[in-house]
């Protein structure tokens, strides 16, 4: 039963190391790849739909992303979309294909990002302790239904505290190596 809930500990706690990898992922750094268009949506025959269910997006070099559309009438579409999204871009239209350079980051901006990718890592802390808050209720529950002894809920806590100590060390190597990108220059 203890294995249980450590084993879902465990797999709760993956899940928002994996989230947060996601969410750091569409944080720009200087270098260009495809997932940083990932969150823009384009009007398609009447619905929103994510610019890689239109069209293809490839990295030309470290500072350019190209988009090819599927069907040429999409080619005003997609280039509006990319520029009214947040990330401050300028398409450039070339027949077919819309190159997008990614502009160097500024110094201010590197840190804006910085906080960004802290407060990221403090949700995913959060997150992680919330889970072992839990864990730690069901374990002091079967403590008081008599299932378990005191021994093995001692036990129990110091294993799913080592756990968390696991997982929050993770976060802490994942923002240090997301802050590392962002500051090179």
């Amino acid at each position: 039963m203890i294995e249980d809930l450590k084993k879902d500990a465990e797999t709760r706690m993956a899940k928002s190391i994996e989230s947060l990898r996601h969410e750091l992922s569409k944080l720009r750094t200087g270098r260009a790849h495809t997932s940083l268009l990932d969150h823009i949506t384009v009007e398609y025959y009447g619905s929103d739909v994510p610019l890689s269910q239109v069209a293809n997006i490839s990295v030309v070099d470290a500072r350019t992303l190209g988009v090819s559309p599927w069907e040429k009438q999409m080619v005003p579409v997609i280039e509006k979309a990319i520029l009214n999204s947040d990330m401050g871009l300028n398409p450039v239209t070339s027949g077919e294909i819309i190159r997008v350079p990614l502009p160097p980051l500024t110094e201010e901006r590197r840190k804006d990002m910085t906080k960004i990718v802290r407060q990221e890592g403090e949700g995913a802390k959060v997150a992680i302790r919330n889970i072992r808050r839990d864990v730690l209720g069901d374990i002091k529950q079967l403590q008081k239904e008599k299932e378990i002894t005191e021994d093995d809920e001692r036990r129990a806590q110091d294993e799913v505290q080592k756990i968390t100590d696991k997982y929050v060390a993770e976060v802490d190597k994942l923002l240090e190596a997301k802050e590392k990108d962002l500051m090179e220059i």
